[in-house]
């Protein structure tokens, strides 16, 4: 009968001869095959003196007149119409100005009183819009509403508008 220990001494002698006959080559290159590939890269690498350039040249990077706005980036120019009188307007050039510029959306009567819509907001004879207008404020009557007009008080000046402007061909 053979023992098992036998069996088992003979399979360590063979995986320690095969093991190291097996193992696997280094990747890395030993140091005197290294050096000429290192001494190659450090020629590479090696700062260089830049050649000289002439004062007189342009940067293309910040050309003159850089720091100026650029035209195409100009807000537009004001549109070329009639010339605003300086100092106050009149009342009744102001509510001329204005009063085509108040569109309401509809009328109604609540109450057996008639009643100016602007959108959900209602209005009735007597109350007041106030509005801006070329940087001023503004408070405006509602002196009258019809079927198919209201009136505007600025002060002691009205006007009259329809309701829904007639639409031009």
């Amino acid at each position: 009968m053979t023992h098992p220990s036998n069996a088992y001494i003979l399979a360590a002698v063979i995986c320690a001869v095969a093991l190291p006959a097996a193992a696997q080559r280094s990747d890395v290159v030993p140091p005197q095959r290294r050096a000429a590939t290192v001494e190659k890269a450090a020629r590479i690498v090696q700062s260089r003196e830049a050649a000289a350039v002439a004062s007189d040249i342009k940067n293309p990077f910040s050309p003159p007149g850089f720091d100026r706005p650029d035209p195409a980036e100009q807000p537009p120019a004001a549109p070329a119409g009639p010339a605003r009188p300086a100092g106050p307007r009149s009342d009744r050039e102001l509510l001329a100005e204005v009063a085509p510029r108040i569109t309401p959306s509809g009328t109604a009567i609540l109450g057996g009183e008639p009643i100016l819509l602007f959108g959900q907001k209602k209005v009735k004879v007597g109350d007041q819009l106030s509005i801006t207008f070329d940087g001023a404020s503004y408070v405006l009557v509602i002196a009258a509403i019809e079927r198919t007009s209201f009136t505007l008080r600025l002060n002691r000046e009205e006007v009259t508008r329809p309701i829904k402007p007639a639409s031009t061909p």
